[in-house]
């Protein structure tokens, strides 16, 4: 076996060794060298370190015509003229935010009109009177605010529903008159019950909750001139004061016909019985959005199941069993009403009124994001306030509200301005109720001109002079920047609104992302209830 195997192994061996060789070498003169391709942009680059120099910008083509989204970089703009399709790709400005070479990068969305949407494409003939009211309540509206003349577009959808008695759940944009769109019908109800007999203790027969002291103060202001031209009593009942403020402020005389109240101070009172709602013939849940988040939604439902809500427009025309209409206003649709309002009416009964720009970017203020380390804030932030101290400026400026996320930022802030000698005032939800008290009037009524606040001054306050709000701490959630930048750009206003806001954690970046494609495309803010 073996002297048979050992032919083969010669054989293959020997094929081995005259085989032909591959020759890695130019076989003959002739032959065309191998062909090495080196990229142009590394080319480019090699050659600019050899020179030293650098390779002049490409130009960026810049189309004529106004902006809706201007960045640092041109060619990131976006002509107001142009919207992008839900599938096309948008080329963000904040896209590379969350690297660290991106701080000092800005854009702005731009203002694509000057009205507020409020008034926008409304008839100058519509009327108060057209929409149902009596003479006697519009009377008293030219006498407490003579400069109101005719309805907004959601005061015009609100009214003629409650005067029929529906149960009522509107959703529009912030400073578009909601407050006004509920007292006037309400009030108008009022005057056509006969006044039931007294009971031993108070029991109104209107009543506005609202999630914080300073917005029940500026409700009742708004509506005590309109009740005192119609003979209705109107009364403030917040908390923070103790049992003995509150029994006092209850027992007034006469007694209330609205009150507007806070919900922790109002369950006190029902609580110790110091109130009843037998006698209720509305209750309106105004910012109906926070009162029905988790920090309010035990104490609101208390309240409602104590309150006797009529289950259609026929339980209201009894006058001797009064049943409450039910309203709830908000800037945002309020998540899980269905199952709370389920336990105490039907459903059917209750009319939703939307504005067209609800959760959108507001199309009347400029609002600017500036890519900022945490240590660069104060410096950006105390040039732009001292442009608007009075103690530095030349000519006029609107006021500035200035928010953090948390009351010891306030405070940590206010001490800086006050080392720069800026004038301010603060409001922050830690405050004494004694120290709260009073400081947005004086705000509002010009005795400083910033504001220095976290999230209790962004729900509802009405900031007709506020021309620039400064999140100086990027708010937590969308529905916190919709209630902030609101501040600006209200129905009234005389100053063009601007927001302008620090972003400085990554999770800011994620909203300011989403807030950059809304605008971009012209859509609503994600995640913010029914679209």
């Amino acid at each position: 076996m073996a002297l048979a195997r050992q032919p083969r192994l010669l054989s293959l061996v020997a094929r081995l060794l005259l085989a032909p060789r591959r020759d890695l070498t130019v076989r003959g003169p002739n032959e065309p060298l191998p062909v090495v391709r080196i990229p142009r942009a590394l080319q480019r680059r090699q050659e600019e370190r050899q020179s030293g120099q650098r390779s002049p910008p490409r130009p960026v083509l810049v189309r004529p015509g106004s902006l809706l989204i201007s960045a640092r970089r041109p060619e990131l703009n976006q002509p107001a003229r142009l919207t992008l399709g839900p599938w096309e790709p948008a080329p963000l400005a904040s896209r590379g935010w969350r690297n660290r070479r991106a701080h000092g990068d800005h854009f702005s969305i731009e203002r694509a009109q000057h009205e507020a949407p409020a008034l926008r494409n409304l008839s100058p003939k519509g009327s108060f009177t057209d929409l149902g009211l009596e003479h006697r309540v519009l009377s008293a509206l030219q006498e407490a605010a003579p400069e109101v003349v005719r309805p907004t577009t959601v005061q015009s959808s609100t009214i003629p529903p409650l005067l029929r008695g529906r149960h009522i759940l509107c959703a529009a944009e912030t400073g578009s008159g909601k407050t006004l769109g509920y007292l006037l019908p309400l009030l108008q109800r009022l005057l056509g019950q006969p006044s039931l007999d007294p009971c031993r203790i108070p029991a109104p027969r209107g009543l506005v909750l609202v999630p914080s002291r300073e917005l029940a103060e500026q409700v009742r202001a708004v509506a005590q001139p309109l009740g005192s031209s119609l003979g209705l009593q109107v009364r403030e009942l917040g908390g923070g004061h103790g049992m003995s403020r509150i029994r006092l402020q209850l027992s007034k005389h006469p007694p209330a016909d609205i009150l507007v109240a806070t919900p922790g101070a109002l369950w006190k009172a029902l609580k110790t019985q110091l109130i009843s709602l037998e006698q209720l013939s509305f209750l309106v849940l105004d910012e109906a959005d926070t009162l029905l988040d988790e920090s309010f939604l035990e104490l609101v439902d208390y309240i409602l199941e104590g309150s006797h809500i009529a289950e259609d427009p026929a339980d209201l025309k009894d006058p001797f069993n009064p049943k409450a209409q039910l309203v709830l206003v908000g800037a945002t649709f309020p998540e899980g009403v269905g199952q709370l309002l389920s336990k105490v009416t039907s459903l059917d009964s209750l009319t939703t009124v939307t504005s067209d720009k609800l959760h959108c970017i507001m199309p009347h203020v400029r609002q600017t994001f500036m890519r900022l380390k945490g240590t660069e804030k104060v410096t950006g932030l105390v040039p732009i306030l001292k442009q608007r101290d009075r103690a530095y400026r030349t000519g006029p400026a609107g006021s500035v509200l200035v928010f953090c996320n948390c009351s010891s930022t306030v405070n940590w802030l206010g001490y800086i301005l006050d080392d720069h000698k800026i004038q301010h005032l603060r409001l922050q939800g830690q405050m004494p109720a004694s120290m709260r008290a009073g400081i947005f009037q004086s705000f509002q009524k010009g005795s400083r001109d910033i504001l220095l606040c976290t999230d209790i001054a962004s729900r509802g306050l009405d900031s007709t002079q506020v021309e620039l709000v400064i999140n100086y701490d990027f708010p937590l959630t969308l529905q916190d920047y919709i209630h902030r930048a609101g501040r600006v750009g209200r129905v009234g206003s005389e100053v063009p609104g601007t927001v302008v806001s620090f972003v400085t954690h990554p999770w800011d970046v994620s909203l300011v992302q989403k807030i950059e494609l809304a605008a971009r495309r012209r859509r609503r803010l994600p995640g913010l209830g029914p679209q």
